[in-house]
C-alpha cells in the first residue's frame, strides 16, 4: 500500500508541475462553459529509439512507434520521446494515457506510399476502403501530443490540384511526379504516379480514400500543445464527438491552394479551448462542425467552444461554422483573435440536409487586415464536394435547413475588405444577429444582405476606399436593423 500511495503522488506531482493554467480564459464570459479537464499522464518514459526506430529520414518507423506505444500501454501509460531526427511512418494509433512527444527537430514525416495508411481487416485481411488518419485514437482517454517538433503530411501525395491555382512551374513540377489529368485537363490527380502505387481503380475512388492528419474520435481529456502541423493530405487536426479538448500553441502551414486543407476542425464536441495557434491554411482556419442530416444531430451539438488568442493568415475563413451542423452549435465563444489575409473573416456556411441551429455565439475583439472578399459572410446555398464534382441539379428534400441565430458580435476590426457584411438566405435561416461598436473598411461595399436576413447593427461604422490608403467617405450605422 505504501509504495502504491508513493507512486500515486510522484504521478500526481508530475502532472500538476507541468500542467498550464488556463483558468484565466474563463473569466468574464458571456456564457457560462466548464474548463476542459487536462489528460493525465503517467511519469513514464519510452524513446523510440529504444524499441528500434531510426531518425534517417530513410527507416520506415511505423512498427517502432506500434512497438513504443505497446511498451508504454502495458506500463498504463506514459511519455513516447521522439528525439531530433526524420521518422518516416506510416499510421501511429494512440492508446489510453499516452503522450507523443516530439522534442526540438523531430520531424514525423508520413509515408508517400498511400497503402501505408490503410489498415487491415483482421478477419478478411483485406485492405480497409478508406485511408485512417495518420495519427489516430478511438474511444481512448488521457492522450497528447506536444513538443517542438513537425508532423509533415506530406500531402502533395494526396491531394488533387487546380490548374488555376498554381504558376506555370507548379504545374510541371506536379506533372512530373507523373499523375493524371481529367479530360478538360484542369485538374491533376495524383493517381498513375511514377514511383508510387495507386490504393484504387479511377482517380475519383482514390480521392475518396483520402484522410486526415490527425483525427481523435470519441476520446476524452486530449491536448495537442506546441507542435508544428505541416502539409496534410486533407483537415491536419479534427477532433469528433470527444470531450474535454485543448489545442494550444501549435502551428499549422500548408500551401495556400491545398484542396480541403482545414486548419483545425472540431466536430460535435464539446468542453474545447483552442489558443494561441498560428494558422496558414489552404482551407479553413478555425472550423466548427456538427455533421449533417439525422447523422449530426445524434452526434449533439458543438458546445462550450472557447476560441482566444489566435492567428490566422491565409485560409478560406478565420473562424467558420460549417458547412454541415445538424447537431447544432451551442455556447461558442470567440474572442481576441487576428486575421491577416483570409479569403473571408467570420464565415457562417451551410446549406440544406445539412444545417442546424446556433445558440448563444458570442464573437468580439476581432482584428482583420487584407481581407479578400467579405469580413462577415452568412451563405446558406453551399455546396461542396471533391474537386471536379459537378454540382447536383435535382432537387432535394427540404429538411435540416440552416438557422443562424443568436449570433452576437462586437468590436470588429477590418482594415481591407471587398465586402463589409454579406448575408444570403430565405425567411428564417438568418436572423436575430447583432454587430456592435465596429469598424469595417471596405473597397467594394459596406453591405450585401438580403431582404430575408435579419441582422441588427448598433454603432458600426462603414469606410470605402479605392485602396488601403486613402478613403472616400464614410457611413455610420447608430443602430438599424438591415433588410436591403
Amino acid at each position: 500500500m505504501k509504495k502504491i500511495l508513493i507512486a500515486l503522488l510522484v504521478c500526481f506531482s508530475f502532472v500538476t508541475a507541468n500542467a498550464k493554467d488556463y483558468s484565466k480564459y474563463y473569466q468574464n464570459l458571456p456564457v457560462q462553459m466548464q474548463q476542459p479537464t487536462l489528460p493525465s499522464i503517467p511519469d513514464n518514459h519510452v524513446s523510440i529509439l529504444e524499441c528500434g526506430g531510426n531518425g534517417d529520414g530513410l527507416t520506415m518507423n511505423t512498427q517502432a512507434f506500434a512497438k513504443a506505444i505497446s511498451k508504454l500501454n502495458k506500463m498504463g501509460g506514459g511519455h513516447l520521446n521522439v528525439p531530433a531526427g526524420i521518422y518516416l511512418t506510416g499510421l501511429i494509433s494512440l492508446k489510453d494515457n499516452i503522450d507523443l512527444h516530439l522534442e526540438k527537430n523531430a520531424i514525423i514525416v508520413l509515408s508517400e506510399d498511400k497503402n501505408d495508411h490503410f489498415k487491415i481487416d483482421e478477419t478478411t485481411g483485406k485492405k480497409e476502403n478508406r485511408a485512417t488518419p495518420a495519427i489516430n485514437a478511438s474511444k481512448r482517454k488521457n492522450i497528447s501530443i506536444t513538443g517542438e517538433g513537425t508532423i509533415d503530411g506530406n500531402g502533395e501525395w494526396w491531394r488533387p490540384v487546380k490548374r488555376s491555382k498554381v504558376s506555370d512551374v507548379e504545374w510541371k513540377e506536379f506533372q512530373a511526379m507523373g499523375g493524371t489529368l481529367n479530360e478538360k485537363g484542369d485538374i491533376w490527380y495524383p493517381f498513375n504516379l511514377k514511383h508510387e502505387p495507386n490504393v484504387a481503380e479511377n482517380m475519383d475512388a482514390q480521392e475518396k480514400t483520402r484522410t486526415h492528419m490527425i483525427r481523435f474520435t470519441s476520446c476524452e481529456n486530449v491536448l495537442v500543445q506546441g507542435v508544428t502541423l505541416l502539409n496534410s493530405p486533407k483537415f491536419h487536426i479534427i477532433p469528433t464527438r470527444c470531450k474535454n479538448v485543448i489545442i494550444d500553441g501549435i502551428t499549422v502551414k500548408c500551401p495556400w491552394n491545398a484542396q480541403n486543407g482545414d486548419a483545425i476542425d472540431i466536430s460535435s464536441c464539446k468542453d474545447v479551448l483552442i489558443v494561441n495557434n498560428v494558422i496558414d491554411a489552404g482551407d479553413d482556419g478555425i472550423c466548427m462542425k456538427g455533421g449533417a442530416g439525422a447523422a449530426g444531430v445524434a452526434a449533439g451539438p458543438c458546445e462550450n467552444i472557447n476560441i482566444q488568442d489566435n492567428t490566422v493568415y491565409h485560409a478560406h475563413g478565420g473562424f467558420v461554422i460549417g458547412s454541415e451542423f445538424s447537431g447544432g452549435m451551442k455556447n461558442i465563444v470567440v474572442r481576441n483573435n487576428t486575421f491577416q489575409g483570409t479569403d473571408t473573416g467570420l464565415r457562417f456556411k451551410s446549406a440544406v440536409k445539412r444545417g442546424g441551429t446556433s445558440e448563444n455565439i458570442y464573437i468580439d475583439h476581432i482584428y482583420m487586415t487584407d481581407i479578400k472578399d467579405a469580413a462577415i459572410t452568412f451563405e446558406t446555398t453551399y455546396f461542396d464536394n471533391h474537386v471536379g464534382a459537378q454540382k447536383q441539379t435535382t432537387p432535394v428534400k427540404q429538411e435540416f435547413l440552416p438557422n443562424f441565430q443568436d449570433i452576437h458580435m462586437s468590436d470588429i476590426y477590418v482594415r481591407g475588405c471587398e465586402t463589409g457584411i454579406e448575408a444570403h438566405g430565405a425567411e428564417g435561416m438568418v436572423h436575430d444577429i447583432t454587430i456592435k461598436n465596429s469598424n469595417i473598411f471596405y473597397t467594394k461595399e459596406a453591405k450585401n444582405i438580403d431582404a430575408a436576413c435579419k441582422i441588427l447593427l448598433e454603432n458600426v461604422r462603414f469606410e470605402v476606399s479605392q485602396s488601403k490608403f486613402s478613403t472616400q467617405h464614410i457611413q455610420e450605422v447608430y443602430l438599424t436593423t438591415v433588410s436591403v
